[in-house]
This record gives structure tokens, sequence and C-alpha cells, in this order.
């Protein structure tokens, strides 16, 4: 008994001792509709393009998130930047050190005529528990080598995939998924059911998930945990609002 005592007391004694990165919690990520993230870890909490409910957003309920570290936003447009409390919120591009994250934004078109109709949209990509995750929930637009080179090989890609005037289609969407190569997809900006202004023209996932052959599809809820050191390989979230 005293030697099974001592041997937990060492366990303890030796995990103090262990870089943070080894004993990094689960990364918890919480869908707050449309492109909106709530994004968990023991790390820090971060808040992904908060919305005000208007036009394609009309009928979901706006986050209301205030015990967050900071916001990543793709751009000021209210429907993925709307920032009510005045948080800390980092939406142009450049390089950025919060504490222990380093952010990295990336400028990409936000429409499919080079940014003159919407601008430029700020593609994020940073480490949290020990997982590297890249944001393009307000991209429409293709991105060039350099960009590809800094936002490759992510364990988590977010994506908007659901077409209209400022949104990668299903198919736009599923080749630069090729291109990157994550693990794990997260669509985003896409058509469900009701809760899409009918005025929109978003699609449904079918387009994209019909060109993402080599993917198996996992539908989750509002709330999902990832495991750093067991996710998914070649997996699309649909996660569910």
């Amino acid at each position: 008994m005293f030697s099974k005592i001592k041997n937990f007391f060492f366990l303890i004694l030796f995990s103090s001792f262990l870089p943070t990165s080894l004993l990094a919690r689960n990364l918890v990520i919480k869908s707050l509709g449309y492109s909106s993230f709530l994004i968990n870890s023991s790390e820090k909490s971060i808040l992904i393009n908060p919305f005000k409910a208007i036009g394609c957003a009309s009928n979901f309920k706006e986050p209301n998130e205030v015990n967050v570290d900071f916001i990543l936003a793709s751009s000021r447009l209210p429907d993925e930047g709307h920032n009510p409390n005045d948080q800390l919120m980092f939406v142009e591009p450049g390089i950025y050190q919060f504490e222990d994250i380093l952010l990295n934004g990336i400028a990409v078109p936000h429409d499919r005529v080079d940014g003159r109709r919407f601008g430029m949209a700020t593609v994020w990509s940073w480490q949290q528990s020990d997982l590297k995750i890249v944001h393009m929930g307000g991209a429409a637009g293709d991105i060039d080598i350099n960009s590809q080179i800094i936002l490759s090989r992510p364990d988590i890609l977010f994506i908007s995939i659901g077409g209209g005037i400022k949104s990668y289609n299903g198919k736009e969407a599923s080749r630069i998924v090729k291109l990157l190569k994550p693990n794990v997809v997260i669509p985003v900006h896409f058509a469900r059911g009701k809760q899409i202004n009918k005025d929109c023209d978003l699609s449904n996932p079918d387009l994209f998930i019909d060109n993402m052959k080599d993917f198996k599809v996992k539908y989750v809820g509002k709330d999902f945990q990832i495991k750093p050191k067991r996710i998914d390989q070649n997996t699309i979230y649909i996660f569910g609002n």
C-alpha cells in the first residue's frame, strides 16, 4: 500500500515538471451559428466571427460571449466582426503575439472579384492545445503560393462552403481543402434549413461533401471536444445549431 502511495506521489511530482504542451487538455469547440465559434482550451478562450443578427444571419441568436481572451474576425462586416462590448479583437492582417499564442493573419479576397466588392478578408492561423488551427470563414478568393505554405497542413480547418456572393461554394472549398491538406475540416457559412434567411443564396453542404470523397463525415452537436493526441484524420465535422 505504501509503495502504491509513493509511486503515485512521484507520478504527480514528475508531472509537475512536464512541459504544459504534454499536459494540454482537450480543445472544446462550440458552434454559435453562421461562421461563429467559441474555442476553449486550458490555454485560452477565443471567440471567432461574432455577428449581428442581420441579413443572412438574421435568424440566428447573436453571440454574447464576453468571458473570452480575445476575438478573431474575418472582417469588420457586421455578420462576422460585430463587437458591441469593445473586446480585444484582431481583424487586420499581420502577425500578433497574445501572451503565448502567435496569431498570423493573411489577407484573402472576400469575393470572387479580387476584393473589389467586399474588400479583403483575414484568414487566421494559430496554435492552440498543440493543434494548428486555420479559420477561413470569410474567404471567397484564391490563395497565393506564400499563403498556401503558411496555412498548409492544419490540424483543424474552418472554411466557408455555402457559395453566395462572399463565400466559397462546395467545389471551390474542396479545392482549397485539397491544397491545404488538413486533418479535420469544419464547414461554415452554409444553409441550415430555416436558420438561413430565404433571400440568401447559400447552399447546403451536399456539393462540398460530394467533392470530398476521401473524407468521412461526422455530424456533431453544438459542442464537440477534440483530443490533441487522438485527432481524427480526413474527417469533416458538421456542427448542429
